[in-house]
């Protein structure tokens, strides 16, 4: 079965759709109410994200648009120290999208969400005319998490003198199994889409020092960086040897002379974290599902020598040093 534009219309179509896909898998009390909002219990200090997902294919090697929705929304969250709650779907179906993959992206998405301890309140669906060969799915989430009471919420303003840049593992897996499977290319490359709530709680449940924390998505780690950088008024040094890539993601750059410190990822977070509480930090976040090759590959110098040098320097593996900039343009085939 296909999706039709009477799925749109408002009528006992849309009604069957929601039912039949979307209440079937997100059934809870604030859901089940199908009201225009929700009205869900609240918290002092609330932190709110949201974001569109776009990507082709929609169901990829290690994932699918619906997991990748809720693994965004709730990491943004995350990153501001707050608690992931609550999360909206809004999806945008194209005309000719056939039903299965519907259901068996919702059911992911559902799935994302229970693992991720966060609920599914509220949603919208509308339908589109078919506008290419390939039919298409948007999706839309909105999250709310809570800060606890006594959490410094981190920013990438506040980095430190002395801090250690910690990464929680590989990068590029997510771009290179979107962009290899678009092209063609045969490889073992999984993406690495994943809700990062376990390592972000055991760091600010333990009081560490954490200054700054970012999902490393699109632009990669040398854009996230480039931010910290700039927001604190900093130098920031890393090592290009500690710099964590799996042997297949390095094939595949070199295959088509990519750079995996601009490559996108969803499943990983770099933090700034004061020097005495590093090695806790690492032991934590490598403890956590997803974290096992996480690793610290650069600090923060921040004074008068790097007060007219804000930027990002990685040494080299030949002891020489570059500057790393943020990517500019496309500069890579997007992948979302």
């Amino acid at each position: 079965m296909k999706i039709t534009m009477a799925h749109g219309s408002g009528g006992e179509s849309t009604s069957r759709l929601i039912e039949e896909v979307f209440s079937k898998y997100f059934n809870n009390e604030y859901l089940s109410e199908l009201s225009d909002s929700a009205v869900v219990p609240g918290a002092g200090r609330l932190a709110i994200t949201t974001d569109s997902f776009v990507v082709t294919p929609v169901i990829f090697p290690g994932g699918d648009i619906g997991r990748l929705s809720v693994c965004g929304t709730v990491n943004d969250l995350l990153m501001s120290g707050a608690v992931p709650k609550y999360i909206t779907c809004g999806c945008i179906l194209e005309e000719g999208l056939d039903m299965e993959i519907l259901d068996k992206v919702i059911a992911s998405m559902a799935e994302t969400a229970r693992e991720a301890g966060v609920v599914v309140v509220t949603g919208d669906t509308k339908v589109v005319e078919k506008h290419s060969d390939v039919s298409g799915l948007i999706i839309n989430t909105s999250g709310v998490g809570f800060i606890p009471e006594g959490i410094d919420a981190p920013g990438p303003s506040h980095l430190e003198d002395g801090d250690k840049i910690i990464v929680s593992g590989n990068l590029g897996d997510h771009h290179a199994a979107i962009l290899g499977t678009r092209m063609g290319i045969e490889n073992d490359i999984i993406s690495d889409n994943a809700p990062l709530v376990e390592m972000t709680r055991k760091l600010m449940d333990n009081g560490l020092r954490v200054h700054a924390m970012r999902d490393v998505t699109r632009g990669g780690l040398g854009t996230v960086l480039n931010e910290f950088a700039s927001a604190s008024k900093c130098q920031i040094e890393l090592s290009e040897t500690d710099i964590p890539v799996s042997p297949s993601v390095k094939d595949f750059c070199g295959i088509l002379g990519l750079n995996p410190i601009y490559m996108g990822n969803e499943g990983k977070m770099v933090i700034s974290v004061h020097k005495d509480d590093a090695e806790k930090a690492l032991l934590l976040i490598k403890e956590s599902k997803y974290g096992e090759n996480a690793t610290v590959i650069g600090e923060v110098k921040k004074g008068k020598e790097s007060a007219d040098n804000i930027n990002v320097i990685v040494r080299t593996k030949i002891g020489g040093k570059r500057v790393v900039g943020p990517m500019y343009g496309e500069g890579l085939p997007r992948i979302c």
